[in-house]
């Protein structure tokens, strides 16, 4: 299978995706994080999505075709759940989406719990200006560590490459909306809590508290968090600040700042 048409419909998904999120984001933010300085909201942006599109450009260029050699041989081997069970085709696409969420939701909880691993992860929680640009604030190196980490995961689930990028693809836009800086109404935030997770839920999961920091590890689904009483809200989120006080200084910000974060002798409060 070709891998190209589905790579260029998942960046194009991502990219309508942002461009909607950050004009809702003009329109009525959440906080008022750049009203005295709009530029900064650029530099932030540019510094943001320019990890993004490394991060991209190595999903595209290698992990996907990696994917793609692991979902061959598992096929050819007959390796897998899914090569040893037979669904309907909407049960199948289902319970795929469900079982590769529980792995995101391990691994992002692994992030954190594992100092080698929360080495790279805090580069993303290092951001004091959450807005939709986070969601493309990863080290490549934590990209490249999740894109091997997940192949022993597609040869046991027998996982095709079609629903790991619509996985993929809908699992981003998600992530897109939850690091927005907007608000939802009330009752929509509740209502959509009971399934994925929402932008309230984890601007608790960026709070600069440790407690809150290590909550809320879902991507997707919300319901892990219950599941595994990692669940947290605060009464009133305008109370949060986001970030790592062990990384607010300037420097830190730059884009030389983000990339030599893993190698900064600083680590987790909780480690």
């Amino acid at each position: 299978m070709n891998n190209w048409p589905l790579e260029t419909y998942r960046t194009l998904a991502t990219v309508v995706v942002l461009l909607l999120l950050l004009t809702w984001e003009s329109v009525a933010p959440f906080f008022l994080q750049f009203a005295r300085v709009p530029a900064d909201r650029a530099r932030h942006a540019l510094r943001n999505l320019a990890l993004g599109g490394i991060n991209a450009a190595l999903n595209a260029l290698v992990c996907v075709g990696l994917w793609l050699v692991v979902v061959h041989w598992a096929q050819q081997h007959s390796i897998g759940l899914y090569h040893w069970i037979t669904l309907p085709a909407g049960a199948h696409l289902v319970s795929a989406f469900i079982l590769l969420d529980l792995w995101m939701y391990g691994w992002h909880r692994m992030n954190h719990r594992i100092p080698f691993l929360w080495r790279f992860h805090r580069v993303h929680h290092s951001d004091p200006t959450m807005d939709v640009t986070t969601a493309s604030r990863f080290h490549v190196g934590e990209i490249a560590l999740s894109c091997v980490a997940r192949l022993p995961i597609i040869a046991l689930l027998g996982v095709g490459l079609l629903e790991l990028v619509l996985y993929e693809t809908v699992m981003f836009a998600v992530v897109q909306l939850h690091h927005a800086n907007i608000k939802l109404s009330d009752r929509l935030e509740r209502v959509l809590r009971l399934t994925i997770v929402t932008p309230y839920m984890h601007k608790v999961h960026h709070s600069d508290w440790q407690p809150e920091t290590d909550s809320n590890y879902s991507s997707l689904f919300s319901f892990w968090d219950r599941l595994f009483r990692t669940f947290r809200l605060r009464d009133d989120p305008h109370t949060l600040r986001f970030g790592l006080n062990e990384f607010a200084a300037p420097e830190h910000q730059t884009l030389k700042g983000l990339i030599t974060t893993p190698v900064r002798q600083v680590e987790h409060p909780s480690h």
